[in-house]
């Protein structure tokens, strides 16, 4: 008996300090770790890998950091809030895991504003991604990766070689779960706030062995490096949510009538389908408290006229907020900005009875928050997954004087990448809030006595 249980105390201890070595490695482990001189600056990679240089430097890889909403969320909202309540200071302090991953390890945080130029800047950098070398945890995310700085750098190819570093082929460098370290992210309430490569490894894509590199990472014929000999090269354009035409067409939209002739004073149905064709994730995802994909549908008569229609209500469980309202929220922005019993903002800011493809995150009082760390529960999810379909309808009643003649239909699905009124009550730059055209459908009927 004795035996067994110093045993079971002795596995346990075992355990145990296994379990702390694990976390010490990775995740909030790696918070003061490094230095930031353990990690090359990304001009060093510039010299032999040209082309990748200038591909990461215009992406929101490099912009991770110093990109304007970035800046504002975490600085106006997130810092502001941990301010108020430092319980929360640990949460925004992980934000840097993922968004100034070298000021993390190297205990940096809070780091310097973009304006003072410091090496947290340098957001995802060549040197972060090219020495990760595992991750910890069933489902990689909160940055759970393990990074080994140094002369060895990693990736997807064997038998390279470089008069700068030494390279290494690493099997992580061709699966998904690289890229989930920081694009599933789970939040204090234990929300799944983020969850892109949960969402890829339940569709149809995982089944079929397409990877998230395959569209966010494109290969082309081409030179790794001015040294090297030509092969396919993965272009680093990691193009996504900010890139028009990403984004564009992506949800392909068709639209018919339920009859080609109606009588004048009949109500007239017309039915539009919507085809996620592209993205092997669902649409919006990422930050989806900030992502607006809406359906705006009208009507033009003989004489030029034009009118609204709104969408036809399913009268599923928290469906009011798939339908644009005019209606406040995003109450708890006043916490951070020290404003008390802050009515809100406008929830959606587009024309009222448009069908919105969304999932709500609530706040702990239950009011819809874009504070992804102040998320206490998700509502209805009624995105667009991979290869899915949504129907949807509109039934609209023509008004008495309406002319005979082709009254003609059109459907048009637009996207922002922050709703309006946040963007505006934050003063962040109008192209955050921009609307992005994904694509429109038309149809016509027929007005006869």
């Amino acid at each position: 008996m004795t035996r067994k249980i110093f045993s079971f105390f002795f596995g346990f201890l075992i355990f145990d300090f296994f379990t702390m070595a694990q976390e010490s490695a990775a995740g909030k482990g790696l918070l003061g770790t490094r230095k930031y001189n353990d990690y090359e600056k990304p001009e060093a990679c510039q010299s032999c890998h040209t082309d990748i240089y200038f591909q990461w430097d215009q992406s929101m890889m490099s912009k991770s950091y110093t990109h304007h909403w970035d800046e504002i969320e975490y600085f106006d909202l997130a810092v502001a809030h941990a301010e108020k309540r430092p319980d929360l200071k640990p949460v925004v302090d992980g934000c840097n895991g993922c968004h100034a991953p070298l000021a993390y390890l190297a205990g940096d945080v809070t780091p310097p504003r973009p304006e003072e130029g410091s090496r947290a800047n340098e957001g995802v950098s060549c040197d972060l991604c090219h020495t990760i070398t595992g991750y910890i945890g069933d489902i990689p995310n909160n940055f759970s990766y393990i990074t080994e700085p140094g002369r060895t750098k990693y990736g997807a190819k064997p038998g390279l070689e470089s008069p700068h570093h030494d390279t290494r082929k690493l099997d992580l460098f061709t699966k998904t779960e690289f890229c989930a370290n920081c694009h599933n992210e789970q939040n204090p309430y234990g929300v799944w706030v983020k969850s892109t490569q949960m969402e890829w490894k339940e569709g149809p894509y995982s089944k079929e062995d397409v990877p998230c590199f395959r569209c966010h990472m494109p290969k082309a014929w081409g030179r790794s490096a001015k040294m090297a000999k030509e092969d396919m090269v993965a272009q680093h354009l990691f193009h996504g949510a900010h890139d028009p035409g990403k984004v564009g067409g992506a949800i392909e939209v068709r639209m018919h009538p339920q009859a080609r002739e109606v009588f004048y004073d009949e109500p007239v149905t017309v039915t539009v389908q919507l085809f996620n064709a592209k993205a092997g994730h669902k649409i919006p995802t990422g930050s989806v408290e900030d992502r607006m994909l809406w359906l705006h549908v009208t009507a033009t008569d003989a004489e030029g006229n034009s009118y609204h229609l709104q969408v036809d209500p399913k009268g599923f469980e928290g469906e009011e907020y798939t339908i644009a309202a005019d209606a406040l929220a995003y109450q708890d922005m006043g916490i951070p900005k020290g404003i008390d019993n802050f009515a809100g903002v406008q929830r959606d800011g587009i024309a009222v009875g448009d069908r919105i493809f969304r999932m709500p995150y609530f706040d702990p009082e239950g009011r819809m928050t874009i504070q992804q760390w102040n998320t206490e529960s998700l509502g209805v999810d009624y995105r667009i997954g991979p290869r899915e379909t949504k129907i949807e309808t509109y039934t609209w009643t023509m008004p008495d004087d309406i002319p005979l003649g082709k009254v003609t239909f059109h459907a048009q699905l637009n996207y922002r990448r922050l709703v309006k009124s946040v963007a505006d009550f934050l003063n962040v730059p109008e192209d955050e809030s921009e609307i992005v055209f994904v694509n429109k459908a038309e149809t016509w009927i027929e007005v006869i006595d």
